[in-house]
């Protein structure tokens, strides 16, 4: 693991100090970060197919739910930064190499990673371990689980609203003026086209990605809070929310804004070209 991080310093020092541009930089942290996320899965598949035994005691049980929350919204973040890095590079190609310099790039990076951590504190505060009654079965429960909605409730609410909603309508903005600015220009026209469809599809893809996860979080720590004793008006947000995670977690591997893209040299990421 010490040498895993090594070369992964190695390389970060690399891509930051010798000519990379400010995509390949954000390239790098969302993969980072994706990969980073898969490690935590061993974790839950394990959990799941122990029929959510937790056998690993509070402190791994903590970690688990905190790196998954951080990793998570990483990728969101970084996915944010292609996306604006790619509108200031087709409507302000001369202000992009100002503001997005290598130092300002990679201060930018690490940023992000230090914000992500903070932001995602409260989820160690609020995991628990729990025995169910009438079994000795032990749960790793997740804050968007738990019956007391008094920090679950705005802490999930905040989360979506300033780390999913504001990077959306940033994307939005960003690829839309982009698309805007595409169109006005003289050019091939199957290329221009082209790169407008791949500028649309990833916003769109962002946001079935991201938004039916927010939506079945968000509504299951609702019910708890509108109806404490009913437990049965519980079972459909958390399903919806159990297959979201899986799904979200699929993702990670195929995540549309960061395919063909070698991570040094030149970009080859296909809406840049």
């Amino acid at each position: 693991m010490q040498c895993l991080f090594t070369l992964v310093g190695v390389f970060y020092t690399k891509i930051c100090w010798h000519g990379s541009c400010a995509c390949t930089v954000f390239l790098f942290n969302l993969t980072l970060a994706d990969t980073a996320w898969l490690l935590a899965l061993p974790f839950l598949i394990h959990y799941h197919l122990e029929r959510l035994y937790w056998r690993l005691g509070l402190p791994l049980c903590t970690a688990v739910r905190m790196l998954y929350h951080n990793y998570f919204y990483l990728s969101i973040f970084f996915v944010t930064c292609v996306s604006v890095d790619r509108y200031l590079a087709i409507v302000h190609p001369l202000r992009s190499l100002v503001l997005l310099g290598r130092r300002k790039t990679c201060l930018l990076c690490a940023a992000v990673w230090a914000a992500t951590l903070v932001l995602s504190i409260p989820v160690a505060r609020m995991t628990i371990i729990q025995t169910c009654p009438g079994s000795n079965r032990t749960v790793c429960t997740l804050y968007v689980l738990l019956s007391e909605t008094g920090e679950s409730l705005p802490y999930s609410i905040f989360c979506s609203t300033v780390a999913f909603l504001f990077p959306l309508l940033s994307i939005c903005y960003c690829g839309l003026r982009s698309v805007r600015e595409l169109r006005r220009r003289p050019g091939p026209h199957h290329k221009q086209r082209r790169l407008r469809r791949v500028l649309s599809a990833a916003l769109v893809l962002f946001a079935l990605f991201y938004l039916p996860y927010h939506l079945s979080r968000n509504a299951a720590v609702v019910m708890r809070a509108v109806y404490p004793d009913d437990h049965a008006s519980w079972g459909p947000p958390d399903l919806a929310f159990a297959l979201e995670m899986c799904f979200c977690s699929l993702i990670t591997c195929v995540n549309p804004l960061n395919i063909g893209c070698p991570l040094g040299g030149h970009v080859s990421i296909v809406f840049l070209k």
